[in-house]
């Protein structure tokens, strides 16, 4: 399978999610603001939306696919007995799901009081109401779960497209609900984005459900049965999610103090920065981890050592050609960008500054991120994910003492710069481990062309940097003005970048060619 191929069909569909993301959180910023009730909802969302990032996009994939495959890999086993393990798993899940929402329903007034640090200084009847939207938004947590059930089997099949388009419809229906539900008064509004969350996970798992059926792949309903392979997928999805989800966990830890130690609307400039900061994390970063992850699992398993280390490295090649790039720009453009997308409504220049503070605060760690993706599937395709939650609990660890030293002098700054320097601390104990035990070695291609992609990355940053003053004005003016100042401006940051690679030899036009041609299959 061509990396680049597969990476391009996750990376176009994720891309679209991630551009009506955007819009979503454009629309929220003009009919909500930032104050209270955005506070509320994006405390009520963060719950379920981790869940969606650790288990949708990362535990539960980590955990299931590799087994999942064995099974079929094995000798007279195939699809049948993959399907049976699924259906095994399924038994057990969604009992423990099901318990699971009810208990959190009862303890709805602790897990929101836990996500917010009790807030700063709200009112009973303000805290009630943040409590009601988390109540409204927990069945999410059940349903993504099961989407990420059914999205590993067809990721397993190698129809990654079809889980990839799947949080498209979360966000046209966030979208819908503000077009056709909003109100002047910002809590009712963020009130009916509480319940469009739930009625999103219901449509994606309707889509994942039909997808399965189209490829003639179908799970039964049977009585929970907790054989050697459903007790060994459950020990490796709690290791996988604090592994995979440290990032998560440091934003919920980052939204809790901020929301008890910050103004109002310091959650929402947060949130919205990192929505931002996520948008090459989706594009890039998820996408890769989706298509390495089977891909080095069925590697080792075919014991092909050598092919794994291969993937592994063009995989990390490609992380840095787009992640380098992207991290410049929203340090060095953070002020137009984040006007162009929310600068209107009931948000203000004053919002629009902070939000641009947080957001090169978060992009400073960007790389990490997006690493993480690429080089955890080296340990859980070797059904190791001990040692990544080993990593991701001391980098927890160190995002506490980051926020608690940095929060009070760079106020909503701080939180975000915090988790960038833990991510990082946590990715240079994933690779060096990986090198330590002889399970990744960078190639030759790779250490030529990784500073050379750095160099790029800021002879673009070095471009773009006098452009802010010009551009800014035309960012909050009308729509059609403000889009195509940051089209223009996105574009001009695109061409000096490829220039750049050019000049610098980082990547050449037969490398690109070589990159997305299709491979012959070995016989």
């Amino acid at each position: 399978m061509n990396l680049a191929r597969a990476l391009g069909s996750v990376g176009s569909l994720t891309l679209a999610s991630r551009v009506l993301g955007l819009v979503r959180d454009s629309l929220f910023a003009r009919f909500v603001g930032a104050g209270f009730a955005s506070d509320a909802f994006l405390i009520a969302f963060r719950l379920p939306n981790m869940f969606r990032a650790l288990f949708a996009e990362g535990a539960f994939s980590a955990a299931f696919i590799p087994m999942f495959n064995k099974r079929v890999a094995e000798e007279g086993g195939g699809l049948k007995a993959g399907l049976a393990f699924a259906e095994d798993a399924l038994s057990v899940l969604l009992p423990v799901l099901i318990a699971m929402l009810l208990l959190l329903e009862l303890a709805a007034w602790p897990v929101t009081f836990l996500l917010s640090g009790g807030f700063g200084d709200v009112s009973p009847a303000q805290f009630d109401y943040a409590v009601g939207l988390s109540r409204l938004t927990l069945p999410y947590l059940l349903l993504i779960s099961l989407v990420s059930l059914f999205g590993g089997i067809l990721n397993s099949l190698q129809k990654f497209w079809v889980n990839a388009a799947a949080p498209i419809l979360l966000n046209a229906t966030l979208i819908a609900a503000l077009l056709l539900f909003h109100s002047d008064l910002p809590l009712i509004t963020a009130r009916n984005q509480a319940i469009a969350v739930t009625v999103s996970g219901a449509l994606q798992l309707g889509w994942l459900v039909w997808a399965c059926a189209r490829a003639e792949v179908g799970l039964k309903l049977k009585r929970p049965r907790w054989t050697a392979d459903v007790k060994r997928l459950l020990a490796l999805i709690g290791p996988a999610a604090a592994g995979a989800g440290a990032v998560q966990i440091n934003l919920v830890i980052s939204t809790a103090l901020a929301a008890r130690l910050l103004p109002a609307g310091s959650v929402t400039y947060i949130y919205l920065a990192d929505r931002l900061n996520q948008l090459p994390l989706g594009l890039v970063g998820i996408g890769l981890g989706t298509v390495l992850l089977p891909t080095i699992s069925r590697q080792l398993g075919g014991g092909e050592e050598a092919a794994a280390m291969e993937t592994q490295n063009r995989g990390l090649e490609l992380a840095l050609f787009f992640t380098l790039p992207a991290t410049v720009a929203l340090i060095v453009c953070g002020l137009p960008i984040a006007a162009t997308l929310y600068q209107h409504g009931k948000f203000t220049p004053a919002d629009t500054l902070a939000t641009a503070q947080a957001l090169a605060a978060f992009s400073i760690g960007l790389p990490s991120y997006i690493l993480v993706k690429v080089l955890t599937p080296g340990f859980y395709a070797r059904h190791d994910t001990k040692t990544p939650v080993k990593f991701a609990t001391w980098a927890i660890g160190l995002n506490i003492a980051f926020n608690l030293a940095l929060i009070v002098p760079l106020r909503h700054m701080g939180p975000p710069l915090a988790t960038a320097l833990s991510s990082t601390a946590n990715v240079a104990l994933l690779y060096l481990t990986l090198r330590r035990r002889g399970h990744f070695e960078p190639d030759a291609q790779l250490q030529r062309r990784a500073w050379r992609l750095a160099l790029a990355a800021l002879i673009m940053g070095a471009s773009l940097w006098p452009l802010n003053v010009l551009f800014l004005p035309y960012t909050t003016g009308p729509s059609l003005i403000r889009w195509g100042a940051l089209a223009l401006l996105v574009a001009l940051g695109g061409l000096v970048y490829a220039v750049a690679c050019l000049v610098t030899r980082a990547f050449l036009p037969e490398d690109i060619k070589a990159a997305l041609r299709p491979r012959r299959a070995k016989r």
